[in-house]
């Protein structure tokens, strides 16, 4: 361990960071695509209207979807702990995402194989659901992230999940899941403005609107009831922050308010719940005067800003325990071995980049908008 040129404490906050950056990945690049599923069935009236929807993602959203793996595989390698609760505890919900997930490729091949009405609108209404379905759960999820999950762990740190899968669906958490529809339907909108012409991006302009300003309305009454009505939890006394991972070694309160106890000690934090609302109320203004480019960016710049308020108001936790809060998992005891967290470190550092780079690069080959015409002369077109 001596060779290790981070220490344990500052390695964990990396990671902790990391996991950020890409969960913040996964809802820029592949939330427009759930957000323009979505909004299929009311941005696009005809045959060949849906056709130039779903040509604008089809090139991309498999390339976006790595961030939901990279995503995953962070939890899965970084912080097992959290990995084993969240698949013991949220199952069915994971099913279902996949099952939405999983009818997006299925819908992309199969929809213009055979020329029937009622063949098409099955497909159609498939993508709508691979769209909706995931952008709602996974807000759900994080709504349940700030009330707490009922598990614990025994004395030989076995899991035992003791609620239930509509148990999840608290009223909180429906918000929350609303919030998160709302603000990738905007970001969908910017991305239809930006790449298509005519009636369609005329309606995407109008729904990214009246979401943009929802996103704004329903995250301000989040924030509320999170700060007047959800119980919030502190680690009691000094968190040990080298020490080998084991969730039972602390102890845990929680409190009425008490997430918002990180905005009250940082104070420079708040800029992020100002940047969810306004960059919301900005991407609104700017589909509504049709500058989707610019659009695109401010509803980039509020799901970074919804994303991280929710981040910095619950940590160092990771998924509170609503049942046994000493189980609570936080950074600080739920994470690999240090010699573990730096060759991850390092092999992201090689391969991030490298997924920038070939997504920059893809967008740069893909850039104009889609038109019938364009369509025409693509024979790889949907």
């Amino acid at each position: 361990m001596d060779t290790i040129p981070l220490d344990y404490s500052t390695l964990r906050l990396i990671w902790w960071l990391l996991l950020g950056i890409l969960l913040i990945g996964f809802a820029v690049m592949d939330g427009f695509d759930l957000g323009i599923g979505t909004l299929l069935p009311a941005v696009a009236r005809t045959d060949a209207e849906r056709r130039l929807v779903l040509n604008v993602v089809g090139p991309v959203w498999e390339g976006n979807q790595v961030w939901l793996i990279l995503g995953g595989g962070a939890i899965f390698a970084a912080f097992p702990a959290l990995y084993a609760v969240s698949f013991s505890g949220f199952y069915l919900a994971m099913f279902l995402i996949l099952f939405a997930l999983i009818l997006r490729p299925v819908g992309f091949k199969f929809r213009s194989k055979v020329e029937d009405k009622r063949w098409r609108a099955v497909w159609d209404w498939s993508l709508f659901v691979g769209g909706f379905v995931p952008a709602l759960v996974f807000g759900v999820a994080m709504g349940n992230v700030l009330l707490g999950v009922p598990f614990h762990f025994d004395d030989t740190l076995r899991i035992h999940y003791t609620g239930g899968f509509f148990g999840l669906l608290s009223p909180f958490a429906v918000l929350c899941g609303l919030v998160s529809v709302a603000m990738l339907v905007t970001h969908g909108a910017s991305m239809l403005v930006i790449k298509t012409d005519g009636p369609v991006a005329a309606r995407a302009r109008r729904f990214g609107t009246l979401s943009a300003l929802a996103t704004a309305v329903l995250f301000v009454l989040a924030g509320v009831w999170m700060a007047l009505g959800v119980d919030g939890y502190s680690l009691v006394g000094a968190a040990v922050t080298d020490a080998a991972s084991n969730p039972l070694f602390k102890q845990v309160a929680s409190a009425r308010g008490g997430w918002m106890a990180n905005y009250q000690a940082m104070p420079w934090t708040w800029i992020f719940p100002v940047v969810g609302v306004a960059a919301s109320l900005a991407a609104a203004l700017l589909l509504r005067g049709g500058r989707g480019m610019a659009a695109f960016l401010a509803s980039a710049l509020a799901i970074i800003g919804i994303i991280l308020t929710e981040g910095l108001a619950v940590f160092p936790f990771l998924l509170p325990s609503s049942s046994h809060p000493a189980s609570s998992l936080t950074l600080w005891d739920a994470s690999s071995s240090h010699l573990t967290l730096f060759v991850m470190l390092v092999a992201t550092c090689v391969f991030l980049p490298l997924v920038l780079l070939y997504t920059g690069w893809v967008y740069r080959v893909l850039r104009g908008k889609v038109s019938p015409e364009s369509m025409e002369q693509n024979h790889n077109a949907y």
